[in-house]
Formats: structure tokens, C-alpha cells, sequence
């Protein structure tokens, strides 16, 4: 049985943090604000993960009110998300993304960004797509003040 879930994410750009987006520290001189890393990628990663497999979202699983989950990495959030679903006998097909960011130009680190999220779920490169967008100077991502990010995924029920 193939399943398909959706994932979005937002968070604000402010100084003296690092910027992480898809496990990949992405060199800028602001990062994400958040109670994790803020990694908007992986955080649609996750809710895209979760809601294909019927398991609600990221905020029901990682509230923001539970002080275990401050700061830690998005990462470990994305690997309890997949042991879930391991548990459930599902399997990642395929990854669709896209980051919304007017800054930084993140043409040069996508690459980068599917390769870590590859490396970060066992998957193959050939079945994580990452695109990246402006805004045209639109909205608080196009004055600089927010990423975001959107994610697709397709899993298969395990027999």
C-alpha cells in the first residue's frame, strides 16, 4: 500500500544562530529561530513522514513545551519520525522538497542538503529531491525575515 503525506514548515531568520537545513550546516549570518536547530527542511521532512502514515505531526510527537527537545537536532527528531515508521512496516519511497528563502542563494548547497538527508534516512540520492525558491521579494520570507519549506513524500506499506 503506497501512501503520500505533505509536510510545511516556517521559522525566522534571526542573528547569532546557526543556519541548518536538512541536517546541513549551510554557512549565513543568520539562522533559523526555533526550540530545536529550527531546521525547516527536516521539520517538513518529519510532518510529510508523519501524516503519510497517519501519525499526526511534529508538535504532537516533539512539543516545544518539553525541555528534552531544546535545541536538539533536527536530525534526531528525523530518526525517531523513521523508527516510528519502521515500527509501523513502512519504508520511504521518495522525497520531494523544496526550500522557500530569499537569502542565502542556496542553488550551491543543494546538492549538499539531499546528500545529507540521503546519508541521514539510508535512502539513495536518486530518491531525495531538493529545490530552493525565492520569493521575489514578497512577504517575510522576500524581506529576509523567514524560511520555509514544503516536503512530498511517498512510503509503502512493508508485507
Amino acid at each position: 500500500m503506497l501512501r503520500i503525506g505533505i509536510g510545511y514548515d516556517l521559522h525566522r531568520l534571526v542573528k547569532r544562530r546557526k543556519l541548518v537545513l536538512g541536517g546541513a550546516r549551510i554557512p549565513f549570518a543568520k539562522g533559523l529561530f526555533g526550540h530545536s536547530d529550527a531546521d525547516v527542511l527536516l521539520h517538513a521532512i518529519c510532518d510529510a513522514l508523519l501524516g503519510a502514515a497517519a501519525q499526526g505531526d511534529l508538535g504532537e510527537h516533539f512539543p516545544d513545551t518539553d525541555l528534552k527537545y531544546k535545541n536538539i537536532s533536527s536530525i534526531k527528531l528525523l530518526q525517531k519520525v523513521v523508527h516510528l515508521l519502521k515500527q509501523l512496516k513502512y519504508s520511504i519511497r521518495n522525497i520531494d522538497s523544496i526550500v522557500v528563502a530569499e537569502e542565502p542563494r542556496l542553488a550551491p548547497f543543494k546538492k549538499k542538503i539531499s546528500q545529507s538527508i540521503a546519508k541521514i534516512l539510508a535512502l539513495s540520492p536518486k530518491q531525495v529531491s531538493v529545490k530552493a525558491t525565492t520569493t521575489e521579494g514578497l512577504g517575510p520570507i522576500g524581506r529576509g525575515e523567514a524560511i520555509s519549506a514544503h516536503a512530498v513524500v511517498l512510503i509503502e506499506k512493508r508485507k
